[in-house]
């Protein structure tokens, strides 16, 4: 019976509506899922993790406007190591909303040190996932983490995806437009790579768009990436949107993007993503 389980959870896994033999190499994979889901809690209990902060610039002014906290895990005896190599596990095991919840908290908090540190007008952008998203109590969770750490709502930016944002519309639309009523600023992520839908750009409280890396990387000499960065661009300023170009990684793609009217950039070429202490001398 407990391999049939093994076998039964494999099946849901790869999109149910199948099946799925039970094996031994299975058995040890579900144990090694376990086991590093176990890690990974453990991991939040004994505070490992700690938040990066990558630096967002104005293109009009040179100087740093925000900064997005990434999360990092600072593992004994293994290094740091970043968001994409655990999330994806903390989304299955549902670890995520705890961990969620502590990003929420912690980045507030950093932003309202760097406040009373005279750098007035810092906003800190937090990327949501889409299950964190979903609670219904996520407009109070947000509240909340204002409320404690003092950070003014309009210095605080919340990041989705396009799939989180679409996902069960109505609910979406409700949550966005009481943030929105807090003060906080709303971020759509990736811009062009999920459903690329208009329609939350009209219906729900956007406040900013930003395009996904993968189409800035060859904008100054692909015609298809060009358009598409000229167009996102173009229809933001339509919309009275703001624009951040992400993944800027040359002059060249700093060049095309200051000529075509992007407001804000983001990437290596501007600065790496780095630890809270060492974000003092950016400014």
């Amino acid at each position: 019976m407990k391999n049939a389980d093994v076998a039964m959870y494999r099946a849901k896994e790869a999109g149910r509506n199948g099946y799925q033999l039970f094996t031994p190499e299975l058995n040890a994979r579900v144990h090694e899922r376990l086991a590093a889901a176990h890690r990974l809690r453990h991991a939040l209990q004994r505070q490992e993790f700690e938040l990066y902060y990558q630096p967002q610039v104005s293109l009009r002014t040179g100087r740093v406007v925000a900064v997005e906290a990434l999360l990092r895990w600072r593992r004994p005896e293994h290094g740091v190591q970043e968001a994409v190599e655990f999330i994806p596990l903390a989304e299955e095991s549902r670890l995520i909303l705890p961990l969620g919840d502590w990003v929420l908290r912690e980045a507030c908090m950093q932003g309202r040190r760097w406040l009373d540190e005279g750098r007035p007008g810092l906003r800190v952008a937090v990327n949501v996932s889409p299950r964190q998203f979903q609670q219904r109590n996520f407009a109070a969770t947000v509240e909340a983490a204002l409320a404690e750490s003092g950070l003014p709502a309009q210095l605080l930016e919340i990041e989705l995806t396009e799939s989180a944002a679409l996902q069960n519309a109505e609910a979406a639309a409700l949550t966005l437009s009481a943030l929105r009523g807090r003060g906080c600023r709303i971020a759509i992520d990736d811009f062009g790579t999920g459903y690329s839908s208009l329609i939350y750009l009209r219906r729900f409280s956007i406040t900013t768009v930003k395009i996904d890396g993968s189409f800035v990387r060859d904008a100054p000499h692909d015609p298809s990436d060009g358009a598409i960065v000229r167009a996102v661009i173009s229809l933001c300023q339509s919309l009275n949107l703001e624009v951040v170009a992400e993944g800027v990684e040359t002059e060249e793609q700093l060049a095309f993007l200051r000529e075509h009217g992007c407001e804000m950039v983001q990437g290596f070429l501007l600065g790496r993503p780095i630890p809270a202490d060492q974000v003092r001398g950016l400014f």
